[in-house]
């Protein structure tokens, strides 16, 4: 009996002690069966590295990372007021601001975007890009490692744009875009 209570304790008292904050994580969560949206999650591996020959920065790069959250948000052409567009796109943006630091901004009216980061300044554990367009909606990409640089942040979007792409695991983001 006595260690039943002391089970039951503990685990109380994990329960309580989870935070009860909202977080970008918990977003991505909530709205993964949530029409209007689309969450996948994309290993490091659809930047073809064994195709091309790294330099050893590179490849420190590319180890630093552990995958990538994508979620996007699709408009619906029935809300023409642009009220649950607007609703979310301020939840993703007061979430963002709340746990990351702003690097970069861009902004021209109706469409946008925003590269953050969490973390100190040589260890960053997560970096966010975020885009937003009034036409066609927002998405938020996390990218998840360990012991990512800032170096290795700009190394891996230099290899965005060299290495060849397995396109295959961005087949539901197309999807998504196409149906209407």
């Amino acid at each position: 009996m006595k260690s039943s209570l002391y089970l039951f304790g503990i685990m109380l008292l994990a329960i309580a002690s989870c935070s009860q904050e909202p977080s970008l994580q918990k977003y991505y969560v909530e709205k993964s069966e949530t029409p209007g949206f689309i969450t996948l999650d994309i290993a490091p591996t659809f930047i073809k590295t064994n195709e091309i020959k790294l330099t050893p920065e590179e490849k420190a790069a590319v180890e630093s990372l552990h995958k990538f959250n994508v979620l996007m948000y699709k408009k619906d052409s029935l809300d023409v007021s642009n009220k649950k567009y607007d609703q979310e796109l301020e939840k993703v943006r007061g979430l963002v601001k709340g746990e990351y630091e702003e690097l970069i901004k861009i902004n021209n009216g109706e469409s946008g975007a925003s590269v953050s980061t969490k973390g100190d300044d040589e260890h960053i554990e997560e970096f966010v890009v975020f885009v937003r367009n009034q036409d066609t909606g927002f998405g938020v990409v996390r990218v998840l490692g360990d012991n990512m640089t800032p170096n290795n942040v700009l190394t891996i979007v230099g290899l965005l744009q060299k290495a060849p792409m397995d396109m295959e695991q961005f087949k539901p983001l197309e999807d998504l875009m196409k149906k209407k």
